[in-house]
């Protein structure tokens, strides 16, 4: 018998959807410029700006997520920092509340370097004693390199309510691409409580 179980943070296949071929960046920039429609999707991508093409040579990544965060109304974002190996860790280790009923909406803040990335995605799963309770999958998009950082919002949400819906959650989330890359994958906690 083998031991097999499906990933459950594997993205779910869309029908019919087939993932563009995968170009290098230096043959982005050698397509026909003549072509306006492709010249303006590649300045949407910042495929012009071949400066910002690389980052610190010693960090290979091609997406590097500084942080994700809760919006929510009349408060301060609450932000988990997961810009270093050691912020990742420290995620793990650091819960934070949400009260229950709450409104609210996830964002990311990513920069890209070094190549383009397409179809990038942010999948989800949370469980709670060991039971999946919920699975999100969020399309970001295709994202040339720059040294500037893109910040993607998701759809708002509302925190489950009750008394049976308070307690602590385990949350692993990823960022995978169309090529099924997997650029970033970690696990933090949250407790829905009463109140904040």
């Amino acid at each position: 018998m083998s031991d097999h179980h499906d990933d459950e943070l594997a993205p779910t296949q869309t029908t019919g959807y087939k993932p563009g071929e995968k170009k290098s960046l230096q043959e982005y920039q050698n397509l026909d410029a003549q072509d306006e429609s492709l010249k303006k999707w590649k300045e949407s991508l910042g495929l012009n700006s071949a400066a910002h093409a690389t980052g610190p040579s010693d960090d290979t990544r091609r997406v590097v997520v500084e942080h994700i965060a809760l919006e929510i109304d009349g408060r301060e974002d609450v932000i988990v920092d997961l810009s270093t190996p050691h912020s990742v860790e420290q995620a793990k280790n650091t819960p934070f509340t949400i009260k229950e009923g709450a409104e609210y909406r996830m964002k990311v803040k990513f920069r890209v370097q070094h190549d383009v990335v397409s179809g990038l995605k942010y999948i989800q799963v949370v469980k709670r004693k060991g039971i999946r309770v919920d699975k999100t999958e969020e399309m970001i998009g295709s994202y040339g390199p720059s040294a500037d950082s893109y910040e993607k919002k998701f759809l708002p949400e509302e925190a489950p309510s009750g008394m049976l819906a308070r307690g602590h959650y385990e949350a692993k989330s990823k960022f995978i691409d169309d090529d099924n890359v997997t650029h970033m994958e970690w696990t933090w906690f949250f407790d829905i409580k009463k109140d904040w």
